[in-house]
């Protein structure tokens, strides 16, 4: 096992009725603005549910941050910020909406002689404070809710980057299943997905004797696969939906990817396809991802093996028939969460592999992987290969 430095300060509120313990956790006489993504927390009764608990407090809103939360729509949100001269950030929603709230909490303080967007160019290295936030999380996917990373988007350029910083952390988040009953299924589908390649990022490497954390990850993805699809048969089953939600957090805390190595390629890949074509964050990943694991299957081979038998219970058949089966097991996963694995399925033929060769050369995205070995001739292979 590798040294690690792990500090995971959220505290987590779980389970029903936690909103109940949401006013103690924010300070008194703080300046509260709520963000939210579509609406979806109104029509649900969510966000009505939230200012009750905050009645005495001062609060203000920001809706409207998308899926992919854009730098265009945040920066009106930073603005709200600086003038109003909010002391907390309480995002109410999905991984989107706390990514998109890390941002504005850390451009509110950031220097205005300079553009926000600096942040994601620096990955975050350059944010000296934070406004703290906490969050009510209504979508488990990301593990927003308990890390200190973000992803934005810019459209103008068409770039998708990712910061990240102790800053953002956030100080609290509640976690009540109930509120993900009424998800609509494209979106628990993606969020299982989404959890799911968090997962494997840690996994999926080389083997460094981390015995703990090897099991940790094989019972998140073996939760996933067992209650992923129940959660779209049975979309109000408590336990079921628990299990996701937690799964999701655990998945990316920090926990499992300590001392550790990681790849993160498919998410680096899958990012690109997201900017320049729109599809979901986990559409991306569950394009990219077989493709990858096969490209990348000599150097991955011990784990794949692993990951066969121990995920999968796949124990027959020589090596390479084992992990043949083995990423044939994840891609039929993925397709019966109704997420599909080829670009075709999108209507993408493969023409705009150049352009995001060259996006990933621009942002230095040349060596990828847990070796640094993914390099753009081999991500154009992934890329052709999942066609």
């Amino acid at each position: 096992m590798n040294n690690f430095n792990l500090h995971t300060p959220t505290r987590i509120l779980f389970g029903k009725g936690s909103l109940a313990e949401l006013r103690d956790q924010i300070p008194a006489g703080a300046r509260v603005l709520i963000t939210y993504g579509g609406g979806s927390v109104k029509k649900t009764g969510v966000l009505d549910q939230v200012y009750e608990a905050l009645k005495g407090l001062d609060v203000l809103e920001f809706g409207g941050i998308e899926p992919n939360p854009s730098y265009e729509t945040l920066m009106k949100a930073v603005e709200i910020a600086r003038k109003e001269k909010i002391t907390f950030l309480l995002a109410v929603g999905g991984g989107s909406v706390l990514d998109g709230t890390k941002f504005i909490a850390a451009a509110a303080n950031y220097p205005q002689d300079i553009d926000p967007w600096n942040i994601l160019l620096t990955r975050g290295d350059d944010v000296k404070s934070a406004i703290p936030m906490g969050s009510v999380l209504t979508l488990p996917a990301t593990g927003s809710e308990s890390n200190k990373g973000a992803v934005v988007s810019r459209r103008s350029t068409g770039d998708k980057q990712a910061f990240m910083s102790d800053f953002v952390q956030p100080v609290f988040a509640v976690l009540d299943p109930i509120y993900t009953y009424t998800l609509p299924p494209k979106q628990v589908a993606n969020g299982v997905v989404d959890a799911f390649v968090h997962t494997i990022e840690q996994y999926l490497t080389y083997p460094v004797n981390a015995k703990v954390q090897d099991r940790f990850a094989e019972g998140i993805l073996l939760t996933l696969i067992e209650d992923g699809p129940k959660a779209l048969k049975d979309p109000e089953n408590y336990d079921v939906r628990a299990n996701v939600m937690w799964a999701a957090t655990m998945a990316l805390n920090g926990l499992i990817g300590a001392g550790v190595p990681q790849d993160w390629a498919t998410h680096m890949l899958g990012h690109e396809l997201t900017a320049m074509h729109g599809l979901d964050h986990a559409q991306t990943l569950a394009v990219v991802l077989p493709s990858l694991m096969n490209e990348k299957r000599a150097e991955k081979h011990a784990k794949l093996l692993q990951y066969a038998e121990r995920v999968w219970n796949i124990t027959s058949g020589s090596e390479e028939e084992r992990i043949d089966a083995a990423i044939e097991a994840t891609r039929n996963f993925f397709e019966k969460m109704g997420t599909a694995t080829r670009l075709s399925a999108y209507g993408l033929d493969g023409s705009s592999i150049p352009a995001l060769l060259v996006k990933l050369e621009e942002k230095g995205m040349t060596k990828l992987g847990e070796r640094q070995d993914i390099t753009l001739d081999v991500s154009r292979r992934i890329y052709e290969a999942a066609r």
